[in-house]
C-alpha cells in the first residue's frame, strides 16, 4: 500500500468521525439560486426579467416562485454580498504564496482601497485557519494581511512537509470551519480560495471499497447541502498562473463536474476544490499571472445577479441527486448557478 493510499484511508476515517453526527438535510423543498448572467466577454448582464429565464430540475421545467435582481450598490437589494478571500498556505509552495499575497494586496488597493463589497481575509496554514473581520477598507485589510506573515513551507505537488492526505484533511476541515462561520452571516457569500487546489487531482487514482465509497458519498452530500444552506458560492484562483498552464490538472477537474448520483460512482476528484467551485455556481481561474484581475472578476459576480426560488421535486429516496439548468431567452448569454442539489423524500 502506498503512502498516498494510507493517507486517503486516514482521510476516510476522518470523514466517518466528522459526519457521523451530521444533521439531516432540511425537508423544505424550496430551493434558492443565485444566478450570474454574463455576456460573451464575461461581464455580468443587468436588466433581465423573469420571463427571460427557464429553470429545469432533472430536465423538467419548473415554475419560478420568486424572482429578484440584486445590485451590489443598491441598498434596496438587501445586504451586499460578502466575500471571503482565502490565501492557501498549505497547498501552495512558499514562493507562490508570497506572489499570491502580493496580488491580494494589489487587489485590495484598487480604487484607493475602497472595496465594492465587505471582504474578510482568510489564512490557511498548517497550524490553523484564521479570518479577519469583514471590511470595505482595503488598506486596513492590507494591514491585517501584513500582520499575518506566512510561515516557510516547501511543499511539492505530491508530497512535501505534509503528505497529500494530511493536506487534504486540513483543507476539508478549513472548508467546514469556513462554512460554519459563513452560515452565521446573512446574505450571499463568495469564497475566493487562492490555491492550486488540494491534492486530489495529482495523486494516483485509488480503488475504493464499497464502505469507503459510501463514506465519501456522504461527504459529498454534506458539502453540497452545507454550501447551499450557507448561501456560499466558491471560486478557485490558481496562484501558479502560467507556470501551471502546461499541466493537465488545470482541466482534469472537468472529468468530475457531473453530479454524483450514487456511492458506486464516487472518486476523490468529486470533492476537488475546482469541482466544488463550479458546482456551487462559481468559476475556476487558472493559467493567468494577473491573480489580482482574477480576484476582481470573481468579485464582479456580486455586482449584479438574480435570485430565483423554485420548489424542488420530491425524491424517491434519501439523497437523490437532481441536476439544475438555467436556459436564457436571449442568445449570447450564459447563466452561472448551482448545478444540482440532493433531494429528500
Amino acid at each position: 500500500m502506498t503512502a498516498w493510499s494510507k493517507r486517503c484511508i486516514c482521510f476516510l476515517a476522518f470523514i466517518g468521525c466528522a459526519f457521523a453526527q451530521a444533521p439531516p438535510a432540511p425537508t423544505d423543498r424550496s430551493i434558492t439560486l443565485n444566478v450570474v448572467v454574463t455576456n460573451k466577454s464575461g461581464k455580468p448582464v443587468a436588466g433581465l426579467q423573469q420571463q427571460d429565464f427557464t429553470l429545469l430540475d432533472n430536465n423538467h421545467p419548473q415554475k419560478i416562485v420568486s424572482f429578484a435582481e440584486m445590485k451590489g450598490n443598491n441598498p434596496n437589494s438587501g445586504p451586499p454580498a460578502k466575500a471571503i478571500l482565502l490565501v492557501d498556505e498549505v497547498n501552495t509552495e512558499f514562493s507562490r504564496v508570497a506572489y499570491a499575497r502580493q496580488q491580494v494586496v494589489k487587489f485590495l488597493q484598487r480604487d484607493n482601497g475602497v472595496l465594492s463589497q465587505p471582504v474578510s481575509l482568510g489564512f490557511l496554514s498548517d497550524v490553523s485557519v484564521k479570518f479577519t473581520n469583514f471590511s470595505q477598507d482595503g488598506n486596513a485589510l492590507v494591514g491585517d494581511l501584513n500582520a499575518n506573515q506566512a510561515g516557510l513551507r516547501v511543499i511539492g505537488r505530491n508530497d512535501g512537509v505534509y503528505g497529500a492526505g494530511d493536506r487534504l484533511t486540513m483543507s476539508i476541515r478549513a472548508l467546514e470551519q469556513l462554512t460554519a462561520a459563513a452560515a452565521q452571516q446573512p446574505g450571499r457569500k463568495l469564497v475566493i480560495w487562492v490555491s492550486p487546489g488540494w491534492p486530489i487531482l495529482t495523486g494516483p487514482r485509488i480503488e475504493l471499497s464499497s464502505q469507503d465509497q459510501r463514506k465519501l458519498f456522504g461527504e459529498i452530500v454534506t458539502l453540497s447541502n452545507t454550501l447551499r444552506n450557507a448561501d456560499i458560492t466558491m471560486y478557485s484562483v490558481d496562484p501558479l498562473g502560467t507556470a501551471d498552464a502546461v499541466r493537465g490538472q488545470t482541466v482534469y477537474y472537468e472529468e468530475f463536474l457531473k453530479g454524483v448520483k450514487k456511492p458506486q460512482q464516487v472518486q476523490y476528484g468529486n470533492i476537488a476544490l475546482q469541482v466544488l467551485a463550479v458546482q456551487s455556481g462559481g468559476r475556476v481561474f487558472n493559467s493567468e499571472n494577473d491573480i489580482s484581475a482574477e480576484i476582481a472578476a470573481a468579485m464582479a459576480d456580486a455586482s449584479n445577479y438574480y435570485v430565483l426560488t423554485f420548489a424542488g421535486l420530491p425524491a424517491d429516496g434519501p439523497d437523490q441527486y437532481h441536476s439544475i439548468e438555467i436556459k436564457l431567452g436571449q442568445s449570447g448569454l450564459k447563466a452561472h448557478t448551482r448545478t444540482g442539489y440532493y433531494a429528500q423524500p
